[in-house]
């Protein structure tokens, strides 16, 4: 699956930063010179995504937000803002 993903990225010009899963690494080695190469991983990328995708773990906290009970887009990102800033104030200083 994920290599399909990763195809399709490619042919669309995106960098895909997709992990490669252990049983993949050895499937890769096992197959020796007909597995492939790896594909391109950078841990740094990967931190940033990370990043990201807790903050939309956060953000769907807000039941509102998790189900998308706005039908307008406007009204979505509003809400989207607002939880923002909800978490943004909820958080100690540091």
């Amino acid at each position: 699956m994920a290599g399909a993903i990763r195809h399709l990225l490619r042919r669309s010009g995106i960098v895909a930063t997709i992990p490669e899963r252990r049983d993949q690494v050895a499937n890769r080695r096992r197959r020796g010179a007909h597995g492939g190469r790896p594909p391109a991983f950078d841990r740094d990328i990967y931190r940033d995504r990370n990043v990201v995708e807790r903050c939309f773990a956060c953000l769907k906290q807000f039941r509102a937000i998790a189900t998308r009970f706005d039908k307008l887009a406007d009204r979505h990102r509003a809400g989207i803002v607002l939880a923002a800033l909800i978490l943004w104030l909820r958080e100690p200083a540091r």
